[in-house]
Order: C-alpha cells, then structure tokens, then sequence
C-alpha cells in the first residue's frame, strides 16, 4: 500500500480508524464461532522450573534450565523471542510468578493472561528501565483507547527475583508485587465493556520490542532500538504457582456474548468470587502516581497473535484517553518521547505542532474508511487533502 503524498498526520489518523474499528481474532474466537473447549487447571498447582522443564507448559523458541534460576528466557539475535505458555486454563484465580526482568533497551519481559477471545491481564519490564513495571488489561481484544495500563515502583527488577501476583475474580483483580498490593481494579470501574471474564491461559517470556523489523511506535515504547551486539539478553523465571477458583476438567463457551456467566465446566463449577483473600488488600491499594497511556502493546510479541487483524499504531505516544484505573486520575499534561513540538491539551489530547486543527470525521466516513480498508482500498495519491 501506497501513499504518495498524502502527509504523515492524514496516515497517523487512518491508522488510528483502522485500530479502532476492524475487528482483532484468534485462531478460533468464540465470540464469532463455536471452538474447541480450554483444558481447565481446575485445582492449585505449583512449577518449580530449578527442576528442568515442565509437563503444563509448552514451550516456543528454546527455554534452558538450570537448578539456581529455573527457565531462562534469552534474546540473543533478531527473531528470538522465548516463551511459555500454560497446557491449562483458569477460569478466575490466582497467579504468583518468581521472575527477574530481563536488561536492554528493546527488551521487553512479558506476564501475560490471555484468553481465547482476546481478554488480558499483564505485567510488561522494559529493559531500559530498571525501576518500575507496566501493569494493563484489556477486554475482547478491543484497543481504542490505551488508557487501561499503568506504572509501579519496580526497584531492581533486573538484579533479583521478585514474586509477581494476579488475583482475579468477577469482581476485581488485584496486582501485587512481593505480597504488596501495587493496584486494583473492581468490574464497576472497569472500561465499558472492558472487564477480563473468560478462561485464560498463562504466557511468560521475552521479545525484542526495539527489533528494527517493528513498527516505530513500537521501538521508542520498547525504549530505543535492540544493541543484539550487547546482549545476550535473559529473563528468569524460578516458578510459577496457579489456582483456578473454578473446577472441572474443561471450559466452553455456552453463548457468543463473552460473559463469565455463559462459561460452562465440565464435571465442575465456575467459581465466580474465588477466595477473596485479596480483597483487603484491594481496599489499600496505593494511588497511581504515573500513568501508560500507550502501553503495554496488546498481541505483540510473547503473547502475539499472529492471526489477528489488530495493527500497532505507527506513532508513539499513541492519542491518551481519560483513565479507568480505580486509584488515581492525575492528569497527564506531557508524554516522555513526545515528538518535539507536540503537546497535551487539557482534555488529554495529543495536539500536533504548528496548531494544527483538530478534524472532526463524521462517524459515516469512518464506517466508510474501515469498510474500504477491509476490502482492499486505499486512498490513492490524489487523496482527500
């Protein structure tokens, strides 16, 4: 595709209709079609990966083990991106993961829950930064706004183990770090539509954000791009230990409506209210001092979905929305890596240089514009500018 002269905000701006409107898949989503059911945990179990590789886990790329970190993630040239993903879903529950980030500019490490139709909840590490880590979630795999993610105090997360914590239920998920609560989110407070509810698998490794293959929103996200000549780059991982709040020994979907109410367990029951254990510490949540406005990317790298039509925005800082986490609103008036000239206006939007004006399109010619893109149009040189 081809644009030959039509400037480089009118491109942004379609790119931006294209994120927002056509639709992200899986190989087989269950909001479109009936699929195979989700083999469910169905108990607590824990991985100790200082035993070697693991039945529960299948691995892409290759892992190494040894008795003193458990599984080694490493990137150590362009294409390499080590991972694990769990044999085993959950249908609410409660995840620890003993892990230490990987270092790099470029380098991202990745916790990841993701469902079959596309509900996330994760924890990012940029290797550039070794002081705090990215905690998001998003909800059937819709992505038109990057207004969900946020930043935690992560001190030395490259140097030593630290336990990273998910507790999820129908009603809230609570993210900790060491036992300490770092933020909550109750379903009531979630985006619209937004709340993670359906069977999720669990995927950890590592990837190279800042590979030059990306798009360059995606590198300067990564924070700069990957030096592989100073690598290599390695995430561990000791162990992971799961509890699935529900039983059985399978999981389908019973409708298309992506509810957790739809959610069928075979020879069990779907534990909707799990253990509660967390929900005094959900209570003391701390404010959210720093907010992500774009990011962690959603279906990229350890937890890609290569079928999807999902497109990574081509700019970054991607256009910010008002936030939605439940314990802090502080306003964002600038974005690092802002390009130079651009600013936030008050109401949290992206505002080119020069004073550009700001173009309202009418709901109509975006229908059009995704329409045309999705059949294989594109606007051609002599363009609408």
């Amino acid at each position: 595709m081809r644009f030959s002269r039509c400037s480089s905000w009118f491109f942004a701006i379609s790119k931006l209709i294209e994120l927002a409107l056509c639709q992200t898949s899986t190989k087989c989503n269950p909001l479109q079609e009936t699929c195979p059911a989700d083999p469910a945990l169905g108990k607590s179990e824990t991985f100790d990966f200082t035993r070697g590789a693991l039945s529960g886990f299948s691995a892409n790329g290759i892992p190494t083990y040894d008795s003193t970190n458990g599984a080694s993630f490493t990137v150590a040239k362009s294409g390499d991106a080590p991972t694990l993903v769990s044999d085993w879903y959950i249908m609410f529950g409660h995840v620890e993961v003993v892990l230490k980030a990987a270092p790099g500019v470029g380098i991202v490490s990745s916790m990841v829950l993701q469902s079959d139709d596309l509900d996330e909840i994760d924890y990012e590490w940029l290797g550039a930064d070794n002081t705090q880590v990215q905690s998001n979630y998003f909800g059937k795999g819709q992505t038109t706004t990057y207004n969900r993610g946020a930043f935690h105090p992560d001190p030395n997360n490259q140097n030593g183990f630290h336990t990273y914590t998910v507790d999820w239920t129908a009603n809230q998920i609570v993210w900790q770090i060491d036992g300490t609560t770092v933020r909550a989110l109750t379903q009531a407070n979630a985006e619209s539509g937004q709340y993670p509810q359906t069977p999720m698998q669990l995927k950890i490794g590592v990837w190279s954000g800042g590979d030059p293959s990306n798009a360059p929103g995606t590198i300067q996200w990564a924070g700069g791009p990957t030096n592989y000549a100073g690598g290599p780059y390695t995430m561990q991982v000791k162990s992971v230990k799961a509890i699935d709040y529900s039983s059985g020994s399978q999981y389908t979907y019973g409708d298309m409506s992506g509810s957790w109410q739809s959610i069928r367990s075979a020879g069990g029951t779907v534990g909707a209210s799990g253990s509660n254990a967390d929900a005094s510490a959900a209570a003391a949540a701390p404010s959210v001092t720093a907010v992500s406005n774009g990011a962690p990317i959603p279906f990229s790298g350890t937890h890609g979905d290569t079928t999807s039509t999902y497109t990574t925005p081509d700019v970054y800082p991607w256009v910010p929305g008002p936030t939605t986490l439940q314990t802090a609103t502080t306003p964002v008036t600038s974005i690092p890596g802002l390009p130079s000239g651009w600013t936030v206006n008050p109401s949290g939007k992206v505002v080119p240089p020069s004073a550009a004006p700001v173009i309202n399109i009418p709901s109509s010619a975006i229908y059009i514009i995704c329409g045309s893109l999705a059949a294989g149009f594109f606007v051609g040189s002599s363009g609408w500018l």
